[in-house]
């Protein structure tokens, strides 16, 4: 079996062999792999391990590697790539913007939204989950949070799936030419940049109108930090949902008595949701890290700036962590996972996933009965990326 169908078996021996392992990947990145739960959880807050890919070294810095996709519009620098105090700042004014309040409010439309989809969905008996359900809920509840027009979603979907399927084809991390970008991409900035404009003359109440007032004495985002917000809530938002959707369901159809007990006892819910996150997150590692300093972690010296991967699914699944650790229990009781990082880092979208999650997945409980999967599980395929988890596509069958 392929490395990315399964993963699983290799972090455990790593886990128990080689905790701190040197890595290759296929397009020439190089780094430290770090594995075990503690090791992981403690350098995702730990300060001196930077975000920012100008600690980077000199050869990847020299070659564009390291850089998040979107940096090939100009709008890489954010959340997950700046250190305090940029970070802390960006941060602080970004919260005041999206706060739990607000995405709160957004549970009726999340609802509505789920309902419409399912509506459409039910009397065929057979549909592909991710294409027909769980893409269109992220991208649609993220134009609503961003207050894209009703009448642009269509379009705006488009412009995402291309993004996705460029992003799919190449996760190095590099920086290419300006001319690389897929049209869709350059039209999605191009959709982005138009909306500011207009809402600082027709002013709403979403999150683009919460962004541009966000301010804390005299400070306050410029127009690449707003524009690098947006997107990074795009691309990091409807992958967190897509995949959580995605890898939770293949989950409970994979373990059929947790499927029937979650049905049995609905109430079980919110500890599935957060089984789901551990057994089979939507990110497989976090992005990239750099040492500011020479650090030991499990026995092995890391230098200064050298690349480090932490391995969030290696370390949600660590027995010295979690009891039974391969085994996927709805019903867990303590579950410490790391699926949205932690520290500073912590993901700020983690309300938004959990909220779309549990609609989802009440929806898809309650109105697909015999819900099953349509062709072998060996056939399904997942994506091939340096830090998503998720599948290609994830077709089903149940009761019309």
């Amino acid at each position: 079996m392929d490395f990315g169908d399964d993963p699983y078996p290799n972090y455990a021996l790593l886990r128990t062999e080689e905790p701190v392992r040197q890595v290759m990947e296929g397009k020439g990145l190089y780094g430290l792999l770090v594995t075990r739960y503690e090791d992981v959880r403690s350098l995702l807050s730990d300060p001196r391990m930077s975000k920012d890919p100008r600690n980077a070294p000199l050869d990847w810095q020299e070659a564009g590697k390291g850089r998040p996709l979107e940096d090939r519009t100009g709008l890489g620098t954010h959340l997950l790539t700046t250190d305090a105090p940029e970070h802390t700042r960006l941060r602080r004014l970004v919260s005041t913007a999206f706060t739990a309040r607000r995405v709160e409010n957004l549970r009726g439309q999340v609802q509505e939204i789920t309902d419409g989809l399912l509506d459409g969905i039910v009397p065929t008996g057979r549909c592909e989950l991710l294409g027909d359900f769980a893409f269109p809920l992220a991208i649609t509840v993220i134009c609503e949070l961003l207050g894209v027009p009703r009448k642009d979603q269509d379009v705006f979907r488009q412009w995402t799936k291309d993004f996705r399927r460029w992003t799919n084809n190449d996760d190095s991390g590099r920086t290419g030419p300006q001319d690389a970008r897929p049209v869709g991409l350059r039209d999605l900035l191009g959709y982005l940049t138009d909306l500011v404009d207009k809402r600082r003359n027709e002013p709403a109440d979403g999150l683009v109108d919460a962004l541009i007032a966000a301010r804390d004495a005299d400070d306050r985002l410029n127009e690449t930090e707003l524009l690098s917000m947006m997107s990074l809530l795009l691309i990091g938002g409807f992958e967190t949902t897509v995949n959580l959707i995605g890898n939770g369901t293949l989950a409970l159809l994979r373990h059929p008595d947790q499927l029937a007990l979650l049905r049995e006892r609905p109430e079980l819910l919110d500890s599935a949701l957060e089984e789901m996150l551990r057994y089979d997150g939507s990110f497989e590692t976090a992005t990239w890290r750099f040492p500011l300093e020479p650090i030991e972690v499990a026995g092995t010296r890391i230098e200064k700036g050298h690349p480090v991967l932490l391995s969030l699914a290696a370390a949600d699944r660590d027995p010295a962590k979690f009891k039974e650790p391969d085994r996927f229990d709805v019903a867990r009781a303590e579950n410490g996972h790391v699926a949205f990082g932690r520290g500073a880092h912590f993901c700020l979208g983690a309300p938004l996933a959990r909220l779309e999650g549990r609609i989802a997945f009440e929806g898809l409980l309650r109105r697909l009965p015999g819900l099953a999967l349509a062709v072998p599980p060996e056939q399904l395929r997942w994506q091939r990326s340096l830090t998503i988890r998720g599948l290609e596509a994830l077709p089903v069958t149940f009761d019309a």
